[in-house]
C-alpha cells in the first residue's frame, strides 16, 4: 500500500490517519534525518482541523523519541510553515488535509530548504515506517521540545517585503477575505489592512468544524462571498483552502474566477516583470501556455503537484510556476505554493488601476471540464489504461476512438492530445477517485473529450474489480 499520495499523507482522520500512523511517521522522518545527517531541528505546525492537536501531539511523541529538537508552531498556514522551516529548522510537518472534507486530516512532510520533500524522500520515510526500523534515543537523548509563536509576523513581514507595497496601500481597495475557518484566519486579513485595504471578512473565526463552508474554496462554496462583494462594492473577494496555500478570487462583479484564469492572469503578470519560463502541471489549461508563448517565452510541463512544480523551477531557474487550482508559486520569495502572497500579489495588480473582469477579458477561451469518477482502486485503473496502445510510444501518433489524431503522454497518468483539446487521466493521490480532465476551445468537442475519457475509465473499473 503506498503511503503518500501527491500531497502527503491524508486519510478519515482517526480512522484511516490515526495517532499510532502520526506517531510512525515522526519516527520515520526521525530515523530519515539520523541516516543522512540532516540536522536535529524539526518545526510542526497544523491547520484548523479539530484532530490536529492529536496528530501533532503523536508525530511530536515520534520525532521526540528518535532524539530529534521540535518546535511546535501551532496554527499556521503550510507556507508559514515551511518560510520558518527554509531559516529556522532543518525539516518540517505540517498536520493538515488541505482542502478534503472536514473529517479528513493528513502530515506533510518539508525539507529543510522550506521546500515539500522530494518524491524520493517521501519513498524512504515511507519504506522506514512500513519496515518498522525506527531510531530510538537513548533515555538521555531524547529530544528537547519548545514552542514558537512569532513565524505568522515574521511571515507577513516576508510578504508585505516582496511587494508594491506603497503603491497598494495608496490604491483604497476594499477585500472581503473568507479563510474559511481555516489557517489563513491568522494571517490574510491582518496582512491586507497592513498593506492598507479596507477588509470585510467571512468566516473568519478558526473552527476545525469549517461551520461556514467546506475548506476547498469552489465556486459552489462562495455563494457568501460573491455576495458580499458585489454588495459592498468590493473591489475583490479572497478565499482561502483549509491550509491557506491555495487561493480564489471573486472580481468586483461578484463572479468567480476560474483558476486557470488566474494562472494565466498572474503569469502574464510575473513575465511582464521578469522574462523567463513558466512551470505548470499537465492538468494545467492551454490558456497558460498562450500567455507564456505570447511573451516570447517557454512553458514547461510536470507531473501533478507542487513537489513536482517547484522542483523544476528551481532545475529551470523559472521566474513563475503554479497549478490551475489556486497554488501559485513565486520563487523570489520562496519556492512553495502560497495563498497569502498570492492575495498581495493580485492587490499589486489591481493597485495599478485595473479591474479583475477587464484582465479576465485578455485571456485566451477554452471550454476545460473536470470530472470526479469514484472508484476503490483508482491506481490500478490507470495502470490498466497506460498499457492501452493507443497511439504507441510518447510522441508517437495514431488516432483514438474516431476522434482524431493523438499524441499520448504519460507524464502524469494518460493525457491524450488532440490537435484542438486534450483529455487527462489520472488517479487522485489524496482520495479512491480518478480524476477526468478535459479541454477544448469549443463546450462540445470538450464534451466530447470528456466523455470518451470517462468511459475509458469506467470500462478500466470494470475489469479491474
Amino acid at each position: 500500500m503506498t503511503l503518500f499520495g501527491t500531497n502527503g499523507v491524508r486519510g478519515i482522520a482517526n480512522s484511516e490517519m490515526t495517532a499510532d500512523m502520526a506517531l510512525n511517521l515522526g519516527k520515520s522522518l526521525g530515523t530519515y534525518m539520523h541516516r543522512h545527517g540532516l540536522g536535529s531541528k524539526v518545526a510542526v505546525g497544523r491547520d484548523t482541523r479539530i484532530s490536529g492537536d492529536m496528530l501533532k501531539s503523536a508525530a511530536i511523541a515520534g520525532l521526540l523519541s528518535t532524539g530529534l529538537e521540535v518546535v511546535d508552531v501551532d496554527i499556521l498556514p503550510t507556507p508559514a510553515l515551511q518560510y520558518y522551516v527554509r531559516d529556522n529548522a532543518n525539516a518540517g510537518v505540517m498536520i493538515t488535509a488541505s482542502h478534503n472534507p472536514r473529517e479528513y486530516n493528513g502530515l506533510k512532510i518539508v525539507a529543510g530548504d522550506g521546500t515539500e520533500f522530494s518524491r524520493q524522500g517521501e519513498a524512504e520515510v515511507e519504506q522506514i515506517y512500513y519496515a518498522g526500523e525506527f531510531h530510538a534515543a537513548e533515555w538521555n537523548e531524547t529530544g528537547n521540545f519548545s514552542s514558537d509563536q512569532t513565524i505568522l509576523r515574521t511571515y507577513m513581514d516576508g510578504i508585505i517585503s516582496k511587494v508594491d507595497a506603497d503603491t497598494i496601500s495608496t490604491a483604497g481597495l476594499t477585500v472581503v477575505v473568507d479563510p474559511g475557518c481555516g489557517a489563513g484566519c491568522g494571517v490574510t486579513p491582518i496582512l491586507l489592512r497592513e498593506l492598507g485595504c479596507k477588509v470585510i471578512t467571512l468566516n473568519a473565526q478558526p473552527d476545525g468544524t469549517f461551520p461556514g463552508r467546506a475548506p476547498e474554496p469552489t465556486r459552489e462554496e462562495l455563494g457568501d462571498l460573491m455576495s458580499t462583494v458585489k454588495a459592498a462594492g468590493a473591489d475583490l473577494g479572497v478565499a482561502h483552502d483549509g491550509d491557506a496555500d491555495r487561493v480564489a478570487f471573486v472580481d468586483e462583479k461578484g463572479e468567480f474566477l476560474d483558476e486557470e484564469d488566474l494562472l494565466a492572469i498572474m503569469a502574464g503578470h510575473m513575465l511582464e516583470e521578469k522574462k523567463g519560463s513558466v512551470v505548470t502541471p499537465v492538468s494545467s489549461s492551454l490558456k497558460v501556455r498562450d500567455v507564456t508563448e505570447s511573451m516570447g517565452c517557454e512553458l514547461l510541463w510536470t507531473a501533478v503537484g507542487s513537489i513536482d512544480v517547484a522542483r523544476k523551477m528551481i532545475e529551470t531557474g523559472a521566474v513563475f510556476g503554479g497549478e490551475g487550482n489556486g497554488g501559485l508559486i513565486f520563487p523570489e520569495f520562496q519556492y512553495c505554493r502560497d495563498g497569502a502572497m498570492t492575495a498581495a500579489k493580485m492587490l499589486e495588480i489591481l493597485a495599478s488601476g485595473r479591474k479583475l473582469s477587464e484582465l479576465k477579458q485578455g485571456i485566451p477561451e477554452y471550454h476545460n471540464t473536470k470530472k470526479k469518477i469514484h472508484v476503490k482502486n483508482q491506481k490500478e485503473v490507470v495502470e490498466m489504461l497506460l498499457t492501452l496502445d493507443l497511439s504507441g510510444d510518447v510522441g508517437g501518433v495514431g488516432n483514438v476512438g474516431g476522434l482524431g489524431d493523438v499524441k499520448v503522454d504519460r507524464t502524469d497518468g494518460l493525457k491524450l492530445w488532440f490537435q484542438d483539446g486534450w483529455i487527462l487521466i489520472r488517479p487522485s493521490g489524496t482520495e479512491p477517485l480518478v480524476r477526468v480532465y478535459a479541454e477544448s476551445s469549443t463546450a462540445g468537442r470538450t464534451a466530447e473529450l470528456a466523455g470518451y475519457g470517462t468511459d475509458l475509465v469506467e470500462e478500466a473499473a470494470r475489469k479491474v474489480r
